[in-house]
Protein backbone atom coordinates (compact mmCIF):
# COMPACT_ATOMS: atom_id res chain seq x y z
CA UNK A 1 0.00 0.00 0.00
CA UNK A 2 1.18 3.52 -1.19
CA UNK A 3 2.32 5.87 1.38
CA UNK A 4 0.36 8.91 1.44
CA UNK A 5 1.95 11.91 1.58
CA UNK A 6 0.75 14.37 4.24
CA UNK A 7 0.30 17.76 3.20
CA UNK A 8 1.61 20.69 5.60
CA UNK A 9 -0.96 23.15 6.32
CA UNK A 10 -1.00 26.57 6.24
CA UNK A 11 -1.09 26.88 9.51
CA UNK A 12 2.09 25.25 10.11
CA UNK A 13 4.22 27.18 8.43
CA UNK A 14 4.44 29.91 11.48
CA UNK A 15 7.33 32.52 12.36
CA UNK A 16 10.08 30.27 13.79
CA UNK A 17 9.57 30.95 17.51
CA UNK A 18 12.61 32.70 18.40
CA UNK A 19 10.94 35.71 16.19
CA UNK A 20 8.23 35.19 18.09
CA UNK A 21 9.28 35.46 21.17
CA UNK A 22 11.01 38.59 19.91
CA UNK A 23 7.71 40.34 19.12
CA UNK A 24 6.84 39.58 22.28
CA UNK A 25 10.01 40.76 24.24
CA UNK A 26 9.68 44.19 22.17
CA UNK A 27 5.97 44.06 22.93
CA UNK A 28 6.47 44.32 26.58
CA UNK A 29 9.11 46.41 26.50
CA UNK A 30 7.20 48.72 25.16
CA UNK A 31 4.54 48.60 27.50
CA UNK A 32 6.89 48.96 30.17
CA UNK A 33 8.40 52.42 28.56
CA UNK A 34 4.66 53.65 28.20
CA UNK A 35 3.66 52.81 31.81
CA UNK A 36 6.79 54.88 33.11
CA UNK A 37 5.60 57.26 31.13
CA UNK A 38 2.22 57.08 32.43
CA UNK A 39 4.05 56.84 35.98
CA UNK A 40 6.17 60.09 35.38
CA UNK A 41 4.09 62.03 33.85
CA UNK A 42 0.94 61.07 36.82
CA UNK A 43 3.04 61.32 39.99
CA UNK A 44 6.71 62.93 38.78
CA UNK A 45 9.47 61.38 40.01
CA UNK A 46 8.28 60.82 43.45
CA UNK A 47 6.52 57.23 42.91
CA UNK A 48 8.82 56.27 40.10
CA UNK A 49 10.28 53.05 40.62
CA UNK A 50 11.05 49.92 38.81
CA UNK A 51 8.72 47.75 40.98
CA UNK A 52 6.04 50.30 40.99
CA UNK A 53 6.57 50.58 36.88
CA UNK A 54 6.01 46.66 36.93
CA UNK A 55 3.10 46.94 38.71
CA UNK A 56 1.53 49.31 36.71
CA UNK A 57 2.33 47.36 33.41
CA UNK A 58 1.10 44.05 35.06
CA UNK A 59 4.42 42.02 34.81
CA UNK A 60 7.25 41.12 37.38
CA UNK A 61 9.36 43.06 38.88
CA UNK A 62 11.70 40.42 37.54
CA UNK A 63 10.67 41.07 34.06
CA UNK A 64 11.18 44.70 34.00
CA UNK A 65 15.05 43.87 34.94
CA UNK A 66 15.26 41.80 32.54
CA UNK A 67 14.46 44.44 29.59
CA UNK A 68 16.07 46.89 31.82
CA UNK A 69 19.35 46.90 33.79
CA UNK A 70 17.97 49.47 36.55
CA UNK A 71 15.89 52.65 37.06
CA UNK A 72 18.04 55.14 34.73
CA UNK A 73 17.83 52.67 31.97
CA UNK A 74 13.99 52.36 31.86
CA UNK A 75 13.98 56.56 32.14
CA UNK A 76 16.74 56.73 29.27
CA UNK A 77 14.36 54.59 27.24
CA UNK A 78 11.54 57.34 28.61
CA UNK A 79 13.55 59.94 26.95
CA UNK A 80 14.34 58.59 24.05
CA UNK A 81 10.38 57.54 23.38
CA UNK A 82 9.40 61.04 23.42
CA UNK A 83 11.18 61.86 20.33
CA UNK A 84 8.56 61.41 18.31
CA UNK A 85 6.23 63.93 20.30
CA UNK A 86 8.42 66.92 20.95
CA UNK A 87 12.04 66.73 17.80
CA UNK A 88 10.48 65.00 15.27
CA UNK A 89 7.75 67.16 14.54
CA UNK A 90 10.21 70.04 14.77
CA UNK A 91 12.67 68.58 12.33
CA UNK A 92 9.63 67.75 9.39
CA UNK A 93 8.50 71.36 10.26
CA UNK A 94 12.37 72.72 9.47
CA UNK A 95 12.87 70.32 6.80
CA UNK A 96 9.75 70.06 4.31
CA UNK A 97 10.47 72.21 1.27
CA UNK A 98 10.01 75.64 0.93
CA UNK A 99 11.21 78.93 1.38
CA UNK A 100 12.97 80.37 4.81
CA UNK A 101 9.56 82.32 5.39
CA UNK A 102 7.30 79.48 4.83
CA UNK A 103 9.36 77.44 7.12
CA UNK A 104 9.52 79.60 9.89
CA UNK A 105 5.67 79.76 9.59
CA UNK A 106 5.43 75.89 10.34
CA UNK A 107 8.10 76.04 12.61
CA UNK A 108 6.23 79.19 15.06
CA UNK A 109 2.50 77.38 14.39
CA UNK A 110 4.24 73.94 16.08
CA UNK A 111 5.71 75.85 19.03
CA UNK A 112 2.30 77.82 19.83
CA UNK A 113 0.73 74.81 19.86
CA UNK A 114 -0.58 73.89 23.47
CA UNK A 115 1.45 71.32 24.78
CA UNK A 116 -0.59 68.40 26.21
CA UNK A 117 -0.32 68.33 29.92
CA UNK A 118 0.87 64.68 29.98
CA UNK A 119 3.89 66.17 28.31
CA UNK A 120 4.45 68.97 30.27
CA UNK A 121 4.87 66.72 33.14
CA UNK A 122 7.12 64.51 31.86
CA UNK A 123 9.27 67.33 30.83
CA UNK A 124 9.58 68.63 34.40
CA UNK A 125 9.76 64.65 36.04
CA UNK A 126 12.77 64.51 33.55
CA UNK A 127 14.42 67.44 34.24
CA UNK A 128 14.14 66.86 38.37
CA UNK A 129 15.75 63.47 37.74
CA UNK A 130 18.71 64.85 35.51
CA UNK A 131 19.60 66.65 38.25
CA UNK A 132 20.92 63.95 40.35
CA UNK A 133 21.42 61.41 37.66
CA UNK A 134 24.16 61.62 35.28
CA UNK A 135 23.30 59.35 32.57
CA UNK A 136 20.00 60.83 32.79
CA UNK A 137 21.10 64.68 32.45
CA UNK A 138 23.87 63.47 29.19
CA UNK A 139 20.48 61.49 27.40
CA UNK A 140 18.19 64.81 28.18
CA UNK A 141 21.24 67.05 26.73
CA UNK A 142 21.36 64.59 23.75
CA UNK A 143 17.44 65.66 23.16
CA UNK A 144 17.74 69.47 23.47
CA UNK A 145 21.10 69.10 21.12
CA UNK A 146 18.84 67.89 18.06
CA UNK A 147 15.75 69.95 19.17
CA UNK A 148 18.48 73.45 18.72
CA UNK A 149 19.87 71.33 16.10
CA UNK A 150 16.53 72.03 13.92
CA UNK A 151 16.56 75.47 14.33
CA UNK A 152 20.56 75.74 13.38
CA UNK A 153 19.05 73.96 10.16
CA UNK A 154 16.15 76.90 9.79
CA UNK A 155 18.60 79.44 9.72
CA UNK A 156 20.94 78.08 7.38
CA UNK A 157 18.13 78.14 4.94
CA UNK A 158 17.86 81.90 5.51
CA UNK A 159 21.66 82.00 5.03
CA UNK A 160 21.63 79.90 1.66
CA UNK A 161 18.73 82.48 0.52
CA UNK A 162 20.00 85.69 1.64
CA UNK A 163 23.96 85.65 2.85
CA UNK A 164 25.52 87.61 5.69
CA UNK A 165 23.85 85.41 8.74
CA UNK A 166 25.26 82.87 11.02
CA UNK A 167 23.19 79.96 11.15
CA UNK A 168 24.77 78.54 14.48
CA UNK A 169 24.52 81.36 16.88
CA UNK A 170 21.19 82.36 15.67
CA UNK A 171 19.62 79.02 15.60
CA UNK A 172 21.30 78.48 19.54
CA UNK A 173 19.74 82.37 20.40
CA UNK A 174 15.68 80.81 19.13
CA UNK A 175 16.37 77.76 20.68
CA UNK A 176 16.60 79.09 23.89
CA UNK A 177 14.29 82.22 23.71
CA UNK A 178 11.83 78.96 23.07
CA UNK A 179 13.05 77.07 26.22
CA UNK A 180 12.77 80.37 28.39
CA UNK A 181 8.96 80.70 27.25
CA UNK A 182 7.62 77.30 27.59
CA UNK A 183 9.54 77.66 31.37
CA UNK A 184 7.32 81.05 32.20
CA UNK A 185 4.33 79.03 30.64
CA UNK A 186 4.61 76.37 32.73
CA UNK A 187 3.86 78.65 35.72
CA UNK A 188 1.21 79.88 34.10
CA UNK A 189 1.74 83.42 33.13
CA UNK A 190 -0.18 84.52 30.12
CA UNK A 191 2.47 85.06 27.30
CA UNK A 192 1.65 86.60 24.02
CA UNK A 193 4.21 83.55 22.84
CA UNK A 194 3.37 83.70 18.86
CA UNK A 195 3.57 87.35 18.98
CA UNK A 196 7.07 87.42 20.82
CA UNK A 197 8.25 84.39 18.55
CA UNK A 198 7.65 86.28 15.33
CA UNK A 199 9.17 89.47 16.55
CA UNK A 200 12.40 87.34 17.79
CA UNK A 201 12.23 85.68 13.95
CA UNK A 202 11.91 88.78 12.00
CA UNK A 203 14.66 90.75 14.10
CA UNK A 204 16.93 87.74 13.77
CA UNK A 205 16.20 87.23 10.14
CA UNK A 206 16.87 91.12 9.48
CA UNK A 207 19.91 91.57 7.87
CA UNK A 208 22.98 92.90 9.48
CA UNK A 209 23.68 96.77 8.67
Amino acid sequence: MPTRVKQQSPAAETPAPRQTRAARAEQTRSRLVAAARTLLAGDGAGRFTTRNVAALCGVSHGMCHYHFQDRTDLIVAVVEDMRPQWIEPLAAAVDAPGTFDERADRVIALLTRPESPDLAHLHSALHWLALNDERVRESLEAEYGRWRACFVRLFRVLADERGGVEPGPLGEAFAAAVDGLAAIESLGSAVGAEHVLRTLMAALARPAV
